[in-house]
């Protein structure tokens, strides 16, 4: 049977869930979270926005041609948001110089190495990321102030609407993969699940 990101969702569903529910997030949304938490959070994931965003390029060299479009309207996103994480990052007077802890590295060495996979293994893992993103910050429900604004970026419906657009893309380019490639994907698809989790808990270990 030829796997969908759909099968993917369901067959894996508690790994994705701890993915995409979890404390990090919940304390956000009851508006507990720590600030210094936080603060790493959004230091941390500047830096792996950096290394996401030549992912993505990368992805898009291996794209077929009628694929440019959707991946290029994702490069484009992320200068917008690159630019909307150093304006948050002076509101809070962070250091976005700072070094990129274990988890972020291990985070950002997986995305390099999953570029010398075939294009249906990045783009499947393409659209986990954006979508464990999407769902991370819906599934709390309506977020206080500040994290309101964090939620948004990520749960607003044009987002959703893209990360849908990735699931076609991905879902097309698995209906003639091998079965080789196939657990390739499913392999990539539980490497991400387990690494968003772990960057979340990577927050919550500052004090």
């Amino acid at each position: 049977m030829t796997i969908t990101c759909d099968l993917l969702l369901k067959k894996y569903s508690q790994a994705w869930r701890d993915a995409t529910v979890h404390p990090f997030l919940t304390q956000c949304q009851l508006g507990t979270i720590y600030p210094k938490q936080f603060n790493t959070w959004l230091v941390q994931d500047y830096l792996f926005v950096i290394e996401f965003t030549r992912f993505v390029a990368r992805v898009l060299a291996n794209a077929p041609i009628h694929h440019f479009d959707i991946l290029l309207g994702g490069l484009n996103a992320l200068k917008d948001e690159l630019i909307w994480f150093k304006a948050k990052a002076e509101e809070r007077q962070l250091d976005l110089l700072a070094e990129p802890q274990l988890t972020c590295s291990q985070y950002c060495e997986y995305l390099e190495l999953s570029t010398s996979m075939p294009y249906v293994v990045q783009v499947t893992t393409l659209w986990a990321i954006e979508l464990a993103y999407n769902q991370g910050w819906q599934l709390p429900g309506t977020m206080p102030e500040p994290y309101a604004e964090f939620a948004h970026r990520w749960g607003n419906q044009d987002f959703t609407e893209y990360v849908k657009l990735l699931e076609r893309l991905a879902d097309e380019a698995l209906s003639t993969a091998n079965e080789t490639i196939q657990a390739q994907v499913e392999s990539s698809f539980l490497k991400i699940a387990s690494l968003e989790q772990d960057f979340w808990s990577m927050a919550m270990t500052a004090i």
